[in-house]
């Protein structure tokens, strides 16, 4: 059996690590640890969410340091805050046993200043999310003239948001660097291109296939009609009575309306989304993260970087626009060798996107019937059963009320009791299930034809979001001037995330996008999507400031610049 000692992980680092429970590595963590304590080759590890990627670069980059030099010898870039701060208390427990080194996370949504002092402070590692970097290395709060490891985390994820220019910036600031030590769940065309122009011949691991889905997790599906997706929704979370999931949606406007039904239902839940302050969403993670609610609601962007363990179901309440997104939703799931679902509700006319989805994680996934209401109130009947009888009853705090509540029931038959906790228990969702219609679509011949033949034939219009874009470059696009630009606080990926949180657009209607020190330059599907931008931007007020947005091509935009 493979030890981490046997990798050449040092004492130190074996005692924290083995009081943490871990005994033998993983397979990205066996392929990597003894290739990255080399320390001086480039690397790419290729592994899904939540195989222990952290501990295959955080072991071999501790182990490298010299305690002794207190500036920032290691640099590990990754997309969000959540998972800034997880790296970073994952290192700290890592380093538990071993003295003298220092570890500085730098994130958007805290204080700036307090984050300069600490680096001024000396530091060994610093994690850090792209944005914040470049502040601090603009502001030259940061040297990175002596970083000799330089770690991209979760990297398809950060061009995904895009960071690809921010990522090349910091690159071009770590000169002296050993070797580049990326990992990623996937490896799209974009990352390759980074690859070849900054690594040299790396040493490349692959743990699975690429892009495939975690083993522990069992794909499934729902058809329902468009109509009836929330009832579908409902449906599934009552039939699984211990669920305790995150839901997915395209837009935020989609998680708030959801949410809000929900609560107004009895639901335990709260959404996830761009409008929410840093101590709002640490407010919500807070209480998802204790359990104090059972679901939470979020758009891709807003849940990037969550990192949750126990999470049982994750619910696609719409397919993603980019069918690799799917990948990173379900892998909240199934960690650390637990079992999980990952479920989709979709119309006949999306199946063929479904399609696209499996060859993707080469899993096939299983078509689940809709709940009918009795089997809903089936479920949790005999859930609510199972906890009474594995309540605990050792306690002898209540003995004393026990002879007043036998003289209460001593007329009451057995049957009768359990007919009331029924009536008591189950009353609301035997009245809402008692003329609960069916759901499901049916699949016959005929549909299973008219669907081949929508996917061969106008389907091709629509065969992958993800690829319009692309399509559009031939002139499809209009180009809108917008007088936001980096002085204002933007750059490139918060400038993006910004625009489709306030018009609620796919990030596959967008283009190129130009930013200036006061003005930027979008690209925006021509028609609808460019009215749709234009009429949520302009006029709006961004720090006290109006918001102009136009057709860049009337001229308003190049007149505007002189100003």
């Amino acid at each position: 059996m493979t030890t981490f000692e046997s990798l050449g992980v040092q004492d130190g680092l074996l005692e924290s690590i083995s009081a943490l429970g871990f005994v033998q590595p993983t397979p990205i963590q066996e392929q990597a640890i003894p290739v990255l304590l080399q320390g001086t080759k480039d690397f790419i590890g290729l592994a899904q969410t939540g195989t222990g990627k952290t501990a295959a670069f955080g072991l071999p980059v501790l182990q490298l340091l010299d305690a002794a030099e207190r500036h920032p010898q290691a640099l590990i870039i990754c997309p969000t805050r959540e998972l800034c701060l997880q790296i970073a208390n994952d290192l700290d427990a890592f380093k538990k046993k071993t003295k003298g080194i220092h570890v500085t996370a730098v994130y958007g949504g805290a204080s700036i200043g307090e984050q300069i002092r600490e680096l001024k402070r000396g530091t060994h590692i610093v994690v850090a999310t792209p944005g914040r970097l470049i502040d601090l290395i603009e502001r030259k709060a940061i040297n990175l003239e002596k970083i000799h490891y330089v770690i991209l985390d979760e990297a398809d994820e950060m061009l995904n948001m895009g960071f690809k220019d921010d990522i090349e910036f910091i690159l071009q600031n770590t000169p002296n660097r050993q070797s580049i030590w990326l990992f990623s769940a996937t490896m799209p065309q974009e990352i390759r291109k980074v690859s070849k122009r900054y690594m040299n011949q790396p040493f490349e691991v692959t743990v699975g296939k690429v892009n495939s889905g975690n083993a522990n997790i069992d794909h499934q599906y729902y058809s329902t009609q468009h109509i009836n997706r929330y009832e579908t929704l409902k449906r599934i979370i009552d039939f699984n009575p211990g669920i305790y999931g995150i839901i997915f949606t395209r837009t935020k406007a989609d998680a708030q309306e959801i949410t809000e039904r929900l609560i107004r239902e009895g639901y335990d839940i709260e959404a996830l989304h761009g409008d929410l302050t840093q101590a709002q969403r640490d407010k919500v993670m807070g209480r998802f993260r204790e359990k104090s609610i059972q679901l939470l609601i979020a758009t891709d962007v807003a849940a990037r970087g969550i990192d949750v363990q126990g999470i049982t179901h994750v619910i696609n309440y719409e397919l993603p626009d980019d069918t690799e997104v799917y990948t990173h939703r379900s892998g909240r799931t199934g960690r650390a060798g637990r079992d999980g679902v990952s479920l989709s509700i979709v119309t006949p006319r999306e199946l063929y996107r479904l399609r696209q989805i499996e060859k993707i994680v080469n899993t096939r996934f299983s078509k689940m019937d809709i709940p009918s209401g009795k089997d809903v109130c089936r479920k949790q009947f005999f859930h609510f059963t199972d906890k009474l009888l594995s309540a605990d009853i050792s306690s002898n705090e209540y003995e004393a009320y026990i002879p007043a509540l036998q003289e209460k029931f001593a007329e009451v038959t057995k049957e009768e009791i359990l007919q009331r906790v029924a009536a008591l228990e189950f009353d609301r969702f035997l009245k809402y299930y008692e003329n609960a219609t069916d759901l499901n679509v049916r699949e016959d011949k005929r549909d299973r034809g008219s669907r081949e033949l929508d996917r061969r034939g106008q389907g091709d219009a629509g065969r992958s979001a993800a690829g319009a874009g692309r399509r559009n470059s031939g002139g499809a696009y209009q180009r809108l001037f917008v007088n936001l630009g980096t002085k204002d606080g933007f750059y490139k990926a918060s400038f993006l995330q910004f625009i489709l949180d306030m018009s609620d657009l796919r990030k596959d209607a967008l283009g190129r996008i130009d930013m200036k020190e006061m003005n930027s330059w979008v690209e925006v599907e021509a028609g609808p999507s460019a009215n749709k931008m234009i009429k949520a931007l302009d006029g709006k007020n961004f720090k006290g400031r109006k918001i102009r947005m136009n057709d860049a091509d009337s001229g308003g935009g190049r007149r505007r610049t002189r100003e």
